[in-house]
């Protein structure tokens, strides 16, 4: 199973095993509560798809590459699970829906999106 895992992403149990404090983005309340946030913290939203090699991918090099920071919110969204929160935040934020996909939201405002291999930790640090 591991390695079909390796291929084929993992199961939502592994997805909690990182240094990151996920907050899992259930309900699509909660983006209002992100809105509200992003005007004291920046906000970021990482969609992964979990049955996607890619994103797995994207995913982990995201956490390996995350320096913590009190200033910064982590949202984590299972797209498989909750498609219509994503569809909300492409609304929301006026951006394309992709996967995997980071998100930083500041002052309300989507101010950065990328996908895929250009997804970068380390951007958020010239947001802080």
């Amino acid at each position: 199973m591991s390695l079909f895992n390796n291929f084929f992403g993992s199961t939502p149990q592994e997805e909690t095993n990182s240094k990151i404090n996920w907050l899992q983005l259930t309900d699509i309340s909660q983006l209002d509560e992100i809105e509200d946030a992003s005007n004291s913290k920046l906000v970021v939203i990482f969609k992964h798809s979990t049955r996607c090699s890619i994103s797995r991918m994207a995913l982990r090099q995201f956490e390996n590459e995350f320096e913590a920071n009190e200033n910064v919110l982590s949202y984590y969204l299972d797209l498989l699970n909750h498609r219509d929160i994503s569809n909300e935040i492409a609304s929301k934020f006026s951006v394309v829906h992709q996967s995997p996909q980071l998100l930083i939201i500041s002052k309300e405002k989507c101010i950065y999106n990328a996908s895929h291999s250009d997804i970068d930790a380390g951007v958020i640090k010239t947001y802080l």
